[in-house]
């Protein structure tokens, strides 16, 4: 049996969120607290049985880094979850939340088959509905560079690549604009000190306030 198929949820969940604010740099365990929304005692007794397992290097006052087993558990488990939020999303309807819960939930449960066939039957996507990478099965990551639209140059034609997908009612406001990924628009006016930018987006001219235009990440069309 492989180290995952020893593995807890919650330890999956640890090293999930390990590699999502790791960065360059080592996750204190107060971040990690933060995240898992658990006491600080309960992140340093997880992390220290993280390390005895040869997932995580750990050390006090320092905080916390994936080895490359845990990394590789931890890009595992973002592949199953990005390829279900993918197909619960695209192909079953689901609502923004609805398919960051479901696949929170089964991303634990499915066998490398499944997983294989799922990713054939949604013709090998490298993005999930929030333009998130979906790691490859040996670890790689497609990347496409963007930057929050309110940087963008105006009057160009502009690609959305990728929107945050920490708040569904946000989510369901970007919908609502036509601003998800792949979607084309042009920046028209960056009123800043009035707190808005104008987006033309299809044939419509959205007011988006600066607030919601930081979750929208674009590059020009022609890359």
């Amino acid at each position: 049996m492989s180290i995952r198929g020893m593995l807890s949820q919650s330890v999956e969940d640890y090293l999930k969120a390990i590699y999502k604010l790791q960065d360059e740099n080592w996750v204190s365990t107060s971040e990690l607290a933060n995240r898992m929304e658990v006491s600080a005692a309960s992140v340093t007794n997880m992390v220290k049985r993280l390390s005895t397992l040869g997932l995580v290097s750990y050390t006090s006052y320092r905080g916390v880094r994936l080895t490359s087993t845990g990394e590789k558990i931890a890009l595992e488990i973002i592949r199953h979850h990005r390829l279900l939020e993918t197909y619960l999303r695209e192909i079953m309807g689901y609502d923004w939340d609805e398919m960051h819960d479901e696949a929170e939930h089964l991303e634990h449960h499915i066998s490398e088959e499944f997983e294989d066939k799922l990713d054939k039957m949604l013709g090998y996507p490298t993005h999930n509905p929030h333009g998130d990478p979906i790691p490859g099965r040996d670890g790689s990551i497609v990347q496409i560079d963007s930057e929050p639209i309110a940087v963008c140059p105006i009057g160009v034609a502009l690609t959305v690549r990728r929107v945050s997908d920490t708040n569904t009612e946000m989510l369901r406001e970007l919908e609502a604009f036509g601003l998800l990924p792949g979607a084309t628009v042009k920046v028209l006016h960056d009123n800043s000190t009035g707190g808005t930018l104008t987006i033309q987006s299809g044939a419509s001219h959205v007011e988006l306030s600066l607030d919601l235009a930081s979750h929208v990440f674009a590059s020009p069309s022609e890359l």
